[in-house]
């Protein structure tokens, strides 16, 4: 077996029987999954399945009430968020907060001059502003448009969730989870997206997406993950997962 194929089949993330409740709330039980470098990781389930606790257990936003999250074998568990994005874990939000005064291509100032970014450029930065606008063009801003200088809680809902994927890309992470990202997009604003996406698989980054929208996460995710009541209920590829009798009950119900 070759070196690229040893990368490939890399555990990048582990997490194993995290759970969490708040008060008599059983949010996360026992869930435990490995994340392999250069995945792109579908998480679904029904609103209230615990998805999103699930993200924030894993980058820091909420410690773990047991269990374990490992990324690239080192332990992370109950890390703060800030530690855990100087690793190259990035991830967006469902509620978009933009700083909402400053352009858009200003919001990315501030990831381009993390700590992480700092020591892979070796403290040379170079224009940033130049590189915030190549990040949004990157993203589908039009680069000599008026959009890219507008303030950034005056922007519609696609140019905003397009404007959390930069983030992630100017941190330079290697692992992106995306909350979400699709929702509340139209048809037209989802065919420009998905590309992005797939982009950055070609380009070796690994992908956690939190999704509703199922039709257009399983054109591009090679696993999925379904969570039900807090557990892990089905892991595999969807076109499987999605045949399983408990996952049919756990999205339609029974009579």
């Amino acid at each position: 077996m070759n070196e690229a194929t040893n990368k490939t089949n890399e555990v990048i993330l582990s997490v194993q029987e995290v759970s969490k409740s708040f008060g008599g709330v059983r949010a996360v039980v026992g869930v435990s999954f490995d994340l392999r470098r250069g995945e792109l990781l579908g998480i679904i389930g029904p609103n209230g399945s615990g998805k999103t606790t699930l993200v924030n257990l894993i980058t820091g936003f909420v410690k773990p009430d047991s269990g374990s999250v490992k990324y690239e074998g080192q332990d992370i568990t109950g890390w703060m968020p800030y530690r855990i994005a100087r690793l190259g874990i990035a991830r967006t939000f469902q509620m978009i907060r933009p700083f909402a005064e400053l352009p858009a291509f200003k919001n990315l100032i501030i990831p381009l001059f993390s700590p992480r970014v700092k020591t892979l450029s070796g403290g040379k930065y170079g224009d940033l502003d130049s590189v915030a606008k190549d990040l949004l063009e990157e993203v589908g801003f039009e680069r000599e448009s008026s959009v890219t200088y507008k303030a950034a809680g005056s922007l519609p809902h696609g140019y905003l969730k397009r404007l959390e994927l930069a983030k992630c890309l100017a941190l330079r992470a290697d692992l992106i989870i995306l909350d979400e990202l699709f929702s509340g997009l139209s048809i037209a604003e989802l065919a420009s997206i998905v590309p992005i996406i797939e982009k950055l698989m070609v380009e070796g980054k690994t992908v956690i997406m939190i999704e509703h929208r199922l039709r257009e996460l399983f054109r591009i995710a090679n696993r999925v993950v379904v969570l039900n009541y807090g557990h892990a209920i089905a892991d595999g590829k969807p076109s499987e997962v999605m045949e399983r009798d408990d996952v049919k009950q756990a999205y339609l119900g029974t009579e």
